[in-house]
């Protein structure tokens, strides 16, 4: 419950009254008389006593008795406030009359002591209501000692507050609108002063839906002040001063009574409101204030909006405390006997249909599965204590009652077919044909009316109720029967058929034209489900192996939505959820609110057909999505949805898509609040499949950007300062980065330089983000998107340079050596070239490697640089590369030209051929005889026959190089002359060397 000293009800809604004036709202008068506070409106006396007295004389009232019949004004009055929230009542009317206000705002408050009774106390079942004095219950105080006797019962809040009722502590009592306010008196006791409590209530179709007192107390339930005053309002309605609105007492008053109200209110409470007076005067009083943007005022007495839920007030967060109290003391020293009493009072509000018994059962079950201990135990196999095993099998067995199904099998997909059956029993009974037709004298008239309908509305009086039909009972049992809960049966035959069965019966249904009867029949049914408990399968609470009610709530959408849009989307998006998916959720993980885990979460049934139910779930999510086009605030609602329920990226991702596609229509404008819808799941998208294998990654990246593109320049910037919890390193670069910085995307935009400035400085940013992130796979296209901008090329081109020596091979070196190359930088080309040499190792035989032709490119680098270079790059050239064949083609590359002869840029530089007899060529020269030698031998280990041939070329390939030493011509004979002593074994090879070399 709110402490005083709080803001107690924060404005639900905005109140405007225009349309009608003073003289009309005045002179609504009843009999002549104006209406008083809390009077009633009855029927002329003259008329209520002959009905009275006939009543006596039949015995009907006693003799001397009296009683006027009830008006058809608070008949009606009392059936609207029960239902409709008082926003509708306007909206739905243009002109209420202020007697049928004040009718409305009378009936609107509680009238029954049962549920003011059941929030503030507990009940331990011993007792029903009606055997103790004013409706109470005996219980424990809530919040007290553990071992407080049940017989005390004057301890509970609801028994103090009758006594404070009885006692005439009760005062002040004023009820503006939708809101009620008094001050309660404690009387003085030996030990505590008397003191003066400020209550205030705010209410909303007979429910009470906020409560604060000055008392400050913080429990579960209301406290005995909050009691007090409804009681006295329940039992005393007519001593009750009755105003209508605040909002509506301010629409009478002109320019001069406003300001006079304004100044006195502020004069009387100048400590507390001057303030807060003049921040919203000095917002009036601007033009551009948010204040200025939004027609009407906030009024906390005018009733609940549409929007609004409406329900008992719940303190939310003491039930929570309490429970996390509770478990904190390990089940011991009565806490154990709080918390069973809270199941009870779960139970309690269950039967009777109250929705905070399941909002209730939702929050202790989260502070259970949140508890410390539990991950523990999990974890470590440590066994619970048996206090704290019973609480467990306690809420366990809470579950399975708000959860039982009377029949698991359910009846659709059932194997004996009973609402198949019936139904096409039910709707044969009332197909017309020419032969049944002229069986139906009785009912000419009205077949000849409607030819067109396949099925018609024939009622059977002998069996039926008035107003039924076979065509309505027909509908009746097939809603029913596809709304009941059920389990969904093991085994694919046996799922197969359940979704099967299901489209087989709605499918029918589809043929069926839906009149204005049929139509309150599906609104009727639509809300049963809804408010049905645990026997439907769109009621709050569902077992989480229940069949989802994707494709029979797609059906009631489409079929609400022209007639109850309101109640289409509620239906629609309560069946959105799929309790097998969520209730996999790791023990503690609190990331769904509103979901209600299993205790024992850990096993995963085997459902076949799940592909095709989150197909239908998708489908029906698509279908809302199309039918809230334009319309902010659905939109919003079915977004959160879809994120909250849908757990498959493909499946959101193709509502993305369904979404852009939606959005930007040809025939009109693209809806931009739509393709917002389509951005937010795309994003959503991106975050489930960064970290995980997805072969359609590359396809949603680029989709993300197309849509981005749709919405503009700041949707692009957003998604590239956010990339890193959207995109892989290379996607921002390769994808996002450059298709943002490309000409087309400049054209559809149709950007400024300033414009494109802005995206190109995000997009070098994000290269350069990537860049030292993932410097192997961004470091070339960072170069590439920040070439056009000195500063963050110097950048990008320095983390290049920190990451050769560690992080990147010598095939990404390379191919950066030649991209700087490529650009007019050779010397950073040839310090890349080097730095990827470092890391090469050709040996003998790999003269296929891929790297060759780099290693070509770099000495034919080195070499038009000129000698220096060449010099340089030539040791590493020896160290790197062992292959005989590669290192004489280098070879005879240095040595057709002179170092720097021919540049880069054609010109020519005058100068010698470098002596193969000094350094660096001498090296070279060295190290590729070297070579030969080595490949020579290592070939000879294994050669067969068939190779012998190949063999000789390549000792012809050898000659060729000893020949370039001035000494080669002997060193190439002494090589023969050891090769035929050392492998004379092999005669016939021998034989051809012999025949080749001498």
């Amino acid at each position: 419950m709110a402490e005083g000293g709080q803001l107690p009800f924060p404005p639900k809604r905005l109140c405007c009254r225009p349309g009608y004036g003073l003289a009309c709202r005045l002179g609504q008068r009843v009999g002549g008389t104006e209406l008083g506070s809390g009077a009633l409106c009855a029927g002329p006396s003259s008329v209520a006593a002959p009905v009275a007295a006939a009543a006596a004389a039949l015995g009907l009232l006693p003799l001397g008795k009296t009683q006027s019949p009830e008006s058809l004004l608070d008949i009606a009055a009392r059936k609207v406030a029960e239902k409709w929230p008082f926003q509708q009542v306007e909206e739905r009317l243009e002109r209420i009359p202020e007697p049928v206000q004040r009718r409305i705002v009378y009936w609107s408050f509680p009238r029954s002591e049962r549920e003011i009774c059941m929030y503030s106390s507990f009940n331990t079942g011993a007792e029903d209501l009606a055997t103790a004095p004013g409706g109470a219950v005996a219980g424990t105080a809530p919040g007290g000692g553990a071992d407080t006797p049940a017989v005390d019962e004057n301890r509970l809040p609801f028994r103090r507050g009758i006594a404070l009722l009885d006692g005439g502590c009760v005062d002040n009592v004023l009820q503006v609108g939708f809101h009620l306010s008094g001050t309660v008196t404690d009387r003085a006791t030996q030990s505590e002063p008397e003191t003066l409590c400020n209550v205030a209530i705010s209410f909303d179709r007979c429910k009470i839906t906020s409560v604060t007192c000055s008392c400050g107390n913080k429990d579960i339930f209301y406290c005995a002040h909050v009691v007090a005053l409804s009681l006295y309002r329940i039992r005393k309605p007519d001593q009750v001063k009755l105003h209508l609105p605040i909002s509506e007492t301010l629409f009478q008053m002109n320019r001069d009574q406003l300001q006079k109200f304004v100044q006195y209110l502020i004069t009387v409470h100048h400590t507390e409101v001057l303030p807060t007076a003049q921040k919203l005067a000095d917002e009036i009083l601007s033009q551009n204030s948010e204040i200025n943007q939004v027609h009407g005022a906030p009024d906390p007495t005018a009733g609940a909006s549409i929007d609004d839920e409406n329900c008992w007030h719940l303190d939310e967060e003491q039930v929570q405390e309490q429970v996390k109290l509770f478990l904190s003391q390990g089940g011991y020293h009565g806490s154990g006997k709080q918390l069973n009493l809270l199941f009870a009072k779960v139970r309690e509000m269950l039967k009777m249909r109250d929705s905070n018994g399941a909002r209730m059962l939702t929050l202790i079950t989260e502070q259970f599965m949140a508890d410390p201990r539990l991950s523990l135990w999990t974890q470590q196999g440590t066994a619970m204590t048996d206090k704290y095993r019973q609480l467990w099998d306690e809420l366990e067995l809470l579950h399975k009652g708000v959860t039982s199904i009377t029949n698991l099998e359910g009846w659709v997909g059932h194997p004996l077919d009973p609402i198949g059956t019936l139904f096409s029993s039910l709707i044969e009974a009332c197909r017309v044909d020419d032969e049944s037709f002229h069986g139906f004298s009785d009912f000419t008239e009205n077949m000849g009316q409607c030819k067109s309908l396949e099925y018609q509305q024939l009622p059977a009086h002998k069996f039926l109720e008035e107003g039924e039909s076979y065509l309505i009972l027909a509908v009746e049992v097939a809603l029913i029967g596809l709304g009941q809960q059920r389990i969904m049966p093991d085994g694919l035959y046996a799922q197969e058929k359940v979704c099967r069965n299901e489209e087989q019966l709605i499918s029918k249904l589809q043929e069926i034209e839906l009149d204005d009867t049929l139509v309150k029949i599906f609104r009727k049914q639509a809300v049963f489900l809804l408010e049905a408990g645990p026997y439907s399968g769109l009621g709050e609470i569902i077992h989480r192996e229940s069949v989802p009610m994707h494709t029979f709530a797609k059906y009631l959408f489409t079929s609400l939505l022209p007639h109850d849009t309101e109640l289409a989307y509620k239906t629609a998006l309560r069946a959105m959820r799929l309790r097998v998916l969520e209730s996999t959720t790791p023990l503690g993980d609190m990331s769904h609110p509103h979901h209600i885990v299993s205790v024992a979460p850990n096993r995963y049934p085997r459902w076949f057909t799940l592909s095709h139910i989150e197909s239908q779930q998708c489908e029906l999510a698509s279908t809302m999505l199309t039918a809230a086009k334009g319309d902010v605030q659905r939109l919003e609602t079915v977004l959160k949805s879809i994120q909250k329920n849908i757990h498959s990226s493909s499946h959101i991702f193709k509502l993305a898509q369904d979404a852009f596609k939606i959005a930007t229509l040809m025939d009109s404008l693209p809806d931009i609040t739509l393709l917002k819808v389509s951005l937010e799941l795309g994003l959503q998208v991106m975050r489930m499949t960064l970290s995980t294998l997805n072969w359609r990654r590359r396809e949603m990246v680029r989709w993300l950007v197309t849509c981005a593109t749709e919405i503009g320049v700041y949707a692009l910037d957003s998604i590239m300062q956010n990339w890193f919890t959207l995109f892989t390193p290379t996607e921002a670069t390769s994808i996002v980065a450059t298709t943002v910085m490309s000409n087309s995307t400049v054209v559809r935009l149709h950007l400024d330089c300033h414009q494109q400035e802005k995206l190109a400085s995000s997009a070098r940013t994000l290269a350069l983000q990537c860049a030292m992130k993932d410097p192997q796979n961004c470091a070339l296209s960072a170069l590439t998107l920040c070439e056009k901008d000195h500063i963050t090329f110097e950048t990008a081109y320095q983390i290049v340079l920190d990451a050769a020596t560690t992080s990147m091979s010598y095939s990404q070196l390379f191919t950066i050596a030649r991209y700087m190359e490529h650009r007019g930088y050779p010397m950073r080309a040839y310090k890349l070239a080097t730095l990827a040499m470092t890391h090469l190792n050709l040996s003998y035989n790999q003269d296929t490697h891929p790297a060759i032709n780099d290693v070509l490119w770099a000495c034919v680098l080195s070499h038009s640089l000129g000698k220096n270079e060449l010099t340089a790059i030539i040791p590493l050239v020896v160290k790197s590369v062992k292959c005989a064949t590669v290192l004489s083609d280098i070879l005879r590359r240095c040595t057709l030209t002179t170092p720097g002869m021919v540049g880069l840029h054609g010109r020519r530089n005058s100068g010698k051929l470098m002596s193969l007899d000094k350094a660096p060529l001498r090296q070279l020269l060295d190290a590729t005889i070297g070579a030969y030698i080595n490949t020579t031998h290592s070939r000879l280990t294994h050669i067969s026959p068939r190779h012998y041939s190949e063999f000789i070329e390549f000792l012809s390939k050898a000659r060729e190089t000893f020949l370039m030493a001035h000494d080669g011509h002997m060193q190439f004979t002494q090589f023969i002359d050891n090769l035929k002593q050392i492998y004379k074994g092999k005669k016939k090879l021998m034989m051809l060397v012999r025949e080749r070399f001498g």
